[in-house]
């Protein structure tokens, strides 16, 4: 009786109404033996940028970039060169509607070059000028005619405006602080403010939102101090003219480790100092993992049985249980209702590393030290919130993650929004993952689909740095570094290459089967 019931319920969910397909391949031809590198920015229905950076070993120039837009066929529209200077080196980046914006420094110097890519056309604008002082930058964003530089001098934060106009750089006030750090800086330009996002993981875990005029003199300042709990991050969102949503992860200790998410409004015709102080009236509304319907189905059926089931406990008896994760946060999708929230959870695996060091300045005593060392990052799952403009909890889904490890920590789920409907992918190796669901019920639960080479006498024998992007409308674009050989054994000689694949995801509405809660329901011994 249970494998029937396990048969039939596999079949109810199987996902045959709607999946992947390929639609389009590009390939790049690459030297493995070289530090050369693409990647690719998508644009939505304009198309996408790629960037092909090639380092010059001897000279006067440092990287030759090389971009090139493509529209949505796959075509190319224009391709331009730019020559960095030698000892300056890539720092970050920032995308717009209009333009491409790349950051560079020359490492021990104040030196900075900025360079402005016109999306339309291909042409580039250069920037050169200098901070008050060779600076740890580690934010970058524009608006207007404006570079907005966040990054720390001697362990204490700095904002700073740098104009394109005249070269000059005017330091933002309030940030140059001990026990401060930055955890966001966003440009507002619907009203035109900068917002520099700040917590003290020695200081009562206080969070502060700084907000600033373009030219950087301060609106206002909010300090949540002496709240239930420790904001640790934090994204503004407008929702009106006069108010915004504050989102973000909470702590219940000051720590990394996140119990929940929370959301709190903003009111923006205010100015000056306020500190917040509230768990009441336009209250911080804290919503625990296990407040979440599908936080938890990333579990196998019976451990998920056993986790709720504790829940269920502790709630009658009149207790909290305390789930604690480390969540990466993608940025927030605004939507017609109000936003999606999407961030994926993950732990650290680490390595132990001895390193031996000297006692004292004379003595030759040596002692060995042993030291944990981040070596990986494992992802478990991502998981979804769909808030309305007043910031209220509407519905949230799970997409779990399996056998996902990388060496650095970067977003791998990818979110799409199709009417009613969001698709959800990550890529692994040479295969994505995706997942339909609609609000809290999923509709197609985790298909695969495996990427195909261009010629059927071929075969791929390495996939690395696979990403997959939500491009536009129903469209993902997949990129990566793949080793390509023959696979009926002839003599064709392997080649390197960098690919782009356009693949499609349809939900043809007529054919989708009534929701269905896909783990939660199924029987614990299936």
């Amino acid at each position: 009786m249970r494998l029937l019931y396990a048969l039939l319920f596999c079949f109810v969910t199987a996902p045959v109404w709607a999946q992947l397909a390929a639609v389009t391949r590009v390939e790049m031809p690459i030297d493995p033996n070289s530090s050369d590198a693409y990647s690719v920015w998508p644009l939505r229905d304009r198309g996408a940028l790629l960037v092909y950076q090639h380092e010059e070993p001897y000279g006067q120039v440092g990287f030759k970039y090389t971009f090139s837009r493509m529209d949505t066929t796959m075509k190319p529209r224009w391709k331009t060169d730019f020559n960095l200077k030698a000892h300056f080196v890539p720092i970050s980046e920032f995308t717009n509607n209009l333009y491409r914006f790349q950051l560079f420094t020359e490492p021990g110097t104040e030196n900075i070059q900025i360079i402005r890519l016109n999306l339309d056309d291909g042409t580039i604008d250069i920037f050169e000028g200098k901070l008050p002082s060779p600076i740890d930058l580690t934010h970058f964003r524009v608006m207007g005619n404006v570079a907005y530089l966040g990054g720390y001098f001697h362990d204490r934060p700095l904002v700073m405006g740098f104009s394109f106009f005249d070269a000059t750089t005017r330091v933002f006030q309030g940030l140059y602080m001990n026990n401060i750090e930055i955890g966001s800086m966003d440009v507002d330009e619907y009203r035109q403010e900068v917002h520099v996002l700040t917590h003290s993981p020695k200081k009562r875990c206080q969070f502060t939102v700084r907000s600033y005029s373009p030219d950087g003199k301060p609106l206002r300042t909010i300090e949540y101090d002496g709240t239930q709990y420790s904001l640790i991050s934090g994204q503004i969102l407008p929702i009106s003219a006069g108010e915004s949503l504050l989102i973000g992860n909470y702590s219940a200790d000051c720590t990394p480790y996140s119990q929940g998410i929370y959301v709190t409004r903003i009111q923006h015709a205010e100015t000056g100092k306020m500190t917040v102080a509230t768990d009441h009236g336009e209250a911080i509304r804290y919503i625990d993992f296990s407040q979440l319907k599908n936080f938890f189905n990333y579990l196998d059926p019976r451990r998920q049985q056993r986790v709720l089931a504790r829940v269920t406990r502790r709630q009658n008896e009149g207790k909290n249980v305390k789930f604690r994760y480390r969540l990466l946060v993608h940025e927030l999708i605004p939507t017609a209702e109000g936003l999606t929230l999407v961030a994926e959870v993950y732990y650290q695996q680490y390595r132990s590393t001895n390193t031996i060091y000297t006692s004292g300045n004379f003595s030759t005593n040596q002692a060995t030290r042993q030291s944990r060392q981040v070596e990986q990052y494992q992802y478990t799952h991502a998981f979804l919130c769909g808030f309305d403009k007043q910031g209220n909890l509407l519905w949230d889904n799970c997409l779990p993650i399996k056998d996902i490890e990388s060496i650095r920590l970067t977003p791998k789920v990818e979110v799409m929004h199709q009417s009613d409907y969001v698709v959800m992918a990550y890529p692994d190796e040479d295969k994505v993952h995706s997942q339909l669901i609609r609000r809290d019920s999923v509709l197609a639960n985790k298909e695969l689909f495996t990427l195909k080479p261009r010629l059927a006498t071929e075969r791929f024998t390495n996939t690395a740095e696979p990403v997959v992007h939500a491009w536009y409308g129903s469209y993902f674009l997949a990129t990566g570094y793949q080793r390509i050989s023959n696979a009926r054994g002839g003599s064709a000689v392997p080649r390197d290459v960098f690919y782009l694949a356009k693949l499609r995801y349809d939900t043809p509405k007529n054919h989708l089967p009534a929701p269905t809660q896909a783990t939660r329901t199924t029987d614990p011994d299936h």
